[in-house]
């Protein structure tokens, strides 16, 4: 009888262009056959999307990921996959969370549950089969929609009406939400630069001010990794307009000295801002002079890839920068020592400083974006074989020097120039 009322209950017909793109979804993966392994499981057994996915196409956005409930537990779920020949882990099957594997697709399955008990951090679920159960557990309005296979919406709060009306609105209790999971701190600010059209409600932000030290505590890992959702976000951007939200950025990220960097952007940055990758907006924001990179690596264990990248531009921006810093020599030597990428980094991150773009350096990055690495000639066989010179210390010495006089002349060196090198 629940399942009957939650079909019928508070669920709409909608737009067009809602039921079109659910229908695109169809056609373009196939998540048909996940509708249907659910289906056939049980004669109450049901899937539908929710959250990130059906927000986006209510608001006409592109959907990267599809996220579905199911009001199955955990292992019926694998059993209904089973059944159907379709590929699945257990990604978190602790909380209720099979991802499903079809023609390299993910798509992220999630029993209803309701949260038991919750410290901040982690939380300790109740698998339940009711939709308005499931529904009022989330944070915010817009994040609790839910939409059959055929784009038909089950939305107990009224999450579509806020998203078309620009209200970010927290589910039940505020700061109740916030002391479940303080990374809702962030995912707060997310949506209000993206989807707002309303100004800060006052006792909002003094609830998430009085609630920050509860968001230290969380791993530095998970901090990073919702403040890399913000970052890439459609409408970042906005935050040095916005007092409050950078306020808040500002008092959980005090390693982030630079990010007002993001409030003068010149054309080509703002163009080529959602082609930069997260380290790279990071280095923008951290790299000041000081010791402060290293405080950031120190404090957020980044990979050693990560660190790698963020330690060369900052002891590259560290030095005395002049004329021949960019010369052609001295970016090959750049382009040889250490890769495309470490070099690109460098150029964009000068581009995205200034106010106003040398069209030299947008040229610089077209010509190395056509290169290939180049590759050194002169192996130590060929020295040993024709001027018989025995292996050791002496060799590698002269083949450094051969390599040296090689990179310093643009990657070109002559025979005669090896000879000499050789006989000295």
């Amino acid at each position: 009888m629940t399942i009957l009322i939650d079909k019928l209950f508070l669920r709409s017909k909608n737009l067009n262009y809602i039921n079109l793109s659910f229908k695109n979804i169809r056609r373009e993966t196939e998540i048909e056959k996940i509708f249907n392994a659910i289906a056939s499981f049980s004669k109450n057994s049901e899937i539908r999307y929710v959250g990130g996915c059906v927000r986006k196409i209510i608001n006409r956005e592109e959907v990267d990921d599809i996220d579905l409930a199911v009001n199955l537990r955990p292992v019926d779920v694998c059993e209904a996959l089973k059944k159907k020949n379709i590929k699945y882990f257990e990604s978190g099957i602790e909380h209720g969370t099979i991802t499903a594997l079809i023609n390299n697709d993910k798509f992220e399955i999630t029993s209803l549950r309701k949260d038991v008990d919750t410290d901040g951090r982690h939380a300790k679920v109740e698998f339940s089969d009711s939709w308005k159960e499931d529904a009022c557990r989330r944070d915010f309005t817009i994040n609790s929609i839910y939409a059959d296979i055929e784009g038909n919406l089950f939305d107990p709060y009224d999450g579509k009406k806020d998203l078309i009306n620009g209200k970010i609105d927290f589910i039940g209790d505020a700061e109740k939400r916030i002391k479940e999971d303080y990374l809702r701190i962030l995912r707060y600010i997310r949506f209000f630069l993206n989807y707002s059209k309303f100004k800060h409600n006052p006792k909002i932000i003094k609830i998430i001010k009085r609630n920050l030290s509860g968001f230290y505590n969380l791993s530095p890992e998970r901090r990073l990794s919702e403040f890399q959702k913000l970052l890439k976000s459609e409408n970042f951007l906005k935050l040095n307009n916005d007092k409050d939200c950078l306020e808040i950025i500002n008092l959980i990220f005090p390693q982030l000295k630079n990010i007002s960097v993001f409030s003068k952007l010149n054309d080509f940055a703002k163009k080529n801002f959602k082609n930069v990758d997260f380290i790279f907006l990071l280095s923008l924001m951290v790299i000041d002079g000081t010791d402060n990179v290293e405080y950031f690596i120190y404090k957020f264990n980044l990979s050693k890839k990560d660190q790698k990248r963020l330690l060369l531009l900052n002891n590259f921006y560290s030095q005395k920068i002049n004329s021949k810093t960019f010369s052609e020599k001295n970016l090959n030597r750049l382009f040889y020592l250490h890769g495309k990428e470490a070099l690109m980094d460098i150029i964009y991150f000068k581009i995205f400083k200034m106010n106003k773009v040398d069209k030299k350096l947008l040229r610089i990055i077209k010509n190395f974006q056509e290169k290939d690495l180049p590759v050194f000639p002169i192996k130590a066989n060929d020295i040993i074989k024709k001027y018989n010179i025995p292996e050791g210390r002496e060799l590698g010495k002269k083949l450094k020097f051969i390599e040296e006089v090689w990179l310093n002349n643009n990657f070109r060196i002559s025979e005669k120039e090896v000879q000499k090198i050789v006989n000295n």
